[in-house]
């Protein structure tokens, strides 16, 4: 597993881009970690990279964000606020999963059995105030 340390939002975004770079269609990616770990700035570096019309925001109120207007369609989840397993089902994730896009979810460990098995796993983890170690499998 390769670690990235990040001393800057300005620096876990250029990651983001950089791995837009090695994304395709029907990509699943599964993000973990803390509160302010990084992995919203993570998803808007990935969507900038892709070339989405619209920058990337946190779905924490809204479950899903969806962007176009890039080389993918991206699928922006965030598992944060979803209470259990039946509500997680119902926002039709074999859809979005299995189909033209790219899907990240933030706070895939909450719900790991949902996730397919050939999702790439990224965990973030808060080292100080600014640094931030980006562990992707």
């Amino acid at each position: 597993m390769a670690t990235f340390i990040s001393n800057s939002p300005d620096e876990t975004g250029a990651f983001g881009r950089r791995f837009a770079d090695d994304v395709k269609a029907g990509d699943v990616i599964a993000l973990s970690g803390g509160l302010g770990s990084g992995k919203t700035q993570f998803v808007k570096g990935l969507t900038a990279g892709l070339g989405a019309a619209t920058a990337a925001t946190s779905p924490t109120f809204t479950l899903i964000h969806e962007y176009s207007g890039g080389r993918l369609p991206i699928y922006h989840f965030d598992f944060f606020r979803i209470e259990d397993r039946p509500s997680a089902e119902r926002l039709g994730l074999d859809d979005y999963f299995f189909g033209d896009g790219v899907s990240v979810i933030e706070w895939a460990d909450r719900f790991p059995d949902l996730i397919p098995e050939r999702a790439r796993w990224i965990a973030f983890e808060t080292k100080s105030e600014t640094q931030r170690a980006i562990a992707a499998k």
